[in-house]
């Protein structure tokens, strides 16, 4: 059975990423498969020069390693190299992304800023579509919006999916999640805040939503 893993966003929590990376291996058995990010590794949590830093380093052979692109990591970029979005991005969580690299923002590396930069807004197989955010109906995903990729918000009535595949995304963060419909989940469960984070487990083989979930939890408390 080849599986897909998915993991939601993080914004800093270094601590739960640790331990969902650990489950997920427990989890495959040592037959690898495909570990998708869903992007917004950066902000509102303490950890996000330790994210960018183990995310860099990928996964062992056997696996196929596809970190999507978030908005706040969107922002990140657009802070170092336009000034007048540093205020807009440090009031969203950037902050902490500062304070995680020493409190200087010159003092990110160049190579964590290009890291990010590349980093690709879509990603599909047989069965589905991963984003961070979302897609709009009636436009091809290979000509989606950066905007929408990264920062749509589906309405609770869009239980649909996108030109036949199930569409799995984050950003629209919901605690009590993860969010199932038939044309779509939602992952995302704020776990820089909740302390849960929730990885979804999907069949290869088969068409719809996860077949399983891995379930980590770490502190809630001394998160801003």
């Amino acid at each position: 059975m080849s599986l897909t893993y998915v993991i939601p966003d993080i914004h800093g929590r270094f601590d739960l990423l640790s331990e969902a990376l650990h489950e997920v291996h427990v989890h495959a058995a040592g037959n690898g498969g495909t570990l998708i990010m869903l992007g917004d590794y950066v902000g509102k949590g303490p950890d996000s020069s330790k994210i960018i830093a183990r995310l860099r380093r990928g996964m062992p052979p056997r696996w196929t390693f596809v970190p999507l692109k978030g908005n706040h990591d969107a922002m990140m970029v657009s802070a170092r190299h336009d000034p007048a979005t540093i205020t807009h991005w440090l009031e969203r969580g950037g902050d902490a992304v500062v304070e995680s690299y020493g409190g200087n923002l010159l003092g990110i590396p160049e190579a964590d800023i290009a890291w990010l930069e590349t980093l690709p807004l879509i990603h599909t197989d047989a069965h589905r579509i991963y984003v961070h955010a979302g897609l709009d109906r009636g436009i091809a995903c290979n000509a989606q919006s950066e905007t929408t990729l990264l920062w749509k918000r589906y309405p609770k009535a869009d239980i649909a999916g996108f030109e036949g595949r199930h569409v799995v995304h984050g950003h629209n963060s919901f605690a009590e999640g993860p969010e199932l419909y038939r044309g779509r989940t939602n992952l995302d469960t704020r776990a820089w805040r909740t302390g849960r984070l929730v990885t979804g487990v999907f069949d290869d083989a088969l068409p719809g939503g996860p077949v399983d979930f891995i379930v980590v939890h770490g502190p809630t408390q001394g998160i801003q």
